[in-house]
């Protein structure tokens, strides 16, 4: 994953739809599947795996405002 500078609220909000597009795109993609498929473990799992990249994209921007010792 690329290093993206956010030095404002717009630089954010660019990242948050960009990432948004992206966890959209993999996961809640499989998450439609699997619901027309009906099956409750892959239901379960797909939707699991969405809130994971949630997540993810959350700390991920949390690391960055950190500051490194």
């Amino acid at each position: 994953m690329d290093t993206v500078s956010i030095d404002n609220r717009g630089d954010f909000g660019l990242w948050a739809i960009e990432r948004a597009k992206e966890i959209i795109a993999v996961e809640a993609s499989a998450l439609a599947i699997a619901s027309r498929d009906g099956k409750d473990e892959e239901i379960r799992d797909a939707a699991n795996a969405l809130g994971a990249a949630i997540s993810a994209a959350l700390l991920e921007v949390y690391d960055g405002l950190v500051p490194e010792e």
